[in-house]
């Protein structure tokens, strides 16, 4: 049973971080933050970048609500700081958050439990050379995307349709990442599912069909204009946003993620089927972003869906 709001106490809400994605975090925390305090929730920003994590213990935090983006908050190194500091947080655990976080390691799992996902190869900086890359294509096909293993918000990718344009892509994302991912693209209809809960409890909310100017659904349109179209009701037939459900929820499952999550689909367009991307273990909270959008959809308001996940805060390791 969730917990009442006067039995919260009081609440980190961690925003901005290091990452490439703390402008985004930044928008996600302000708006937990205001949410959180409108339902009587005693809730504080706390900047990680600005502040000691062990901080939170000294002024008497009784849980947090993390709402950082990218390395530095979805990786698993702020979650295991707050397990040493025995204070619970939203979202997946340590090692749940630092495998989804890889982009690469996230598709090895996947496979490993037969899910399908795009193929691809993996290239290490300072590892790859130009016969590397030119290869690609023949393993892959055009056009193909080039992106960072470990960024999110769609920082660093690229869509590249010719093989000459394959080089600087690879090494633009060198530069945010050792680690390349070269993947296969899939053309057809882009969605993605957020799922809210733990185990068997978990439950994937309405699948959001996303059509982006020219299929160019990149940092930019993500957050900052209003070009974007996003469907819920997502127009899909009922059977196929079922399938997509559960394909989502075992996703999830198999990588250990709690809390909630939001899953993102491509759907191939001659087969109809659906190939998983990633997992975002700490999606966006902003104004443009998906998670509060399906939750509306499901007849949960952005402020009540702040308080359920608060309300799921969680250690791995509890103290008995």
């Amino acid at each position: 049973m969730s917990r009442p709001v006067s039995d919260l106490g009081k609440v980190a809400v961690l925003m901005g971080g290091r990452s490439a994605e703390r402008e985004v975090s930044l928008m996600s925390g302000q708006g937990v933050l205001q949410a959180l305090r409108a339902r009587g929730v005693d809730a504080h920003a706390f900047d990680p970048a600005e502040r000691e994590l062990a901080e939170l213990r000294s002024e008497g935090f009784a849980r947090c609500f993390i709402a950082l983006h990218g390395r530095f908050g979805e990786d698993g190194t702020v979650q295991g700081a707050l397990e040493l500091l025995g204070i619970p947080y939203t979202g997946s655990g340590v090692m749940a958050s630092s495998i989804a976080i890889d982009k690469t390691m996230t598709k090895r799992v996947w496979l490993a439990e037969s899910l399908p996902t795009p193929a691809y190869r993996l290239l290490r900086r300072g590892a790859y050379d130009r016969r590397q890359v030119e290869a690609l294509p023949a393993a892959l096909g055009l056009p193909l995307i080039v992106k960072p293993a470990r960024e999110g918000s769609s920082i660093g990718v690229a869509k590249v349709a010719a093989a000459e344009d394959l080089w600087a892509a690879v090494e633009q994302a060198a530069q945010l990442d050792a680690d390349v991912l070269c993947e296969q693209f899939i053309q057809g209809d882009e969605v993605t599912c957020p799922v809210l809960g733990t185990g068997e409890g978990a439950r994937a909310l309405p699948v959001i069909r996303i059509v982006a100017p020219e299929g160019n659904y990149d940092y930019q349109h993500k957050y900052f204009t209003d070009d974007t179209q996003y469907l819920v009701p997502c127009g899909l037939p009922a059977g196929e946003e079922a399938a997509i459900q559960a394909l989502v929820l075992k996703a999830y499952r198999v990588l250990g993620c709690r809390g909630w999550g939001r899953l993102d689909v491509m759907i191939d367009a001659a087969t109809r089927r659906p190939y998983l991307l990633e997992v975002n273990t700490s999606p966006g909270m902003t104004g443009h972003s998906l998670v509060p959008m399906s939750a509306r959809a499901a007849g949960i308001s952005y402020e009540d869906l702040c308080v359920l996940l608060l309300q799921g805060a969680a250690l791995d390791y509890p103290e008995a």
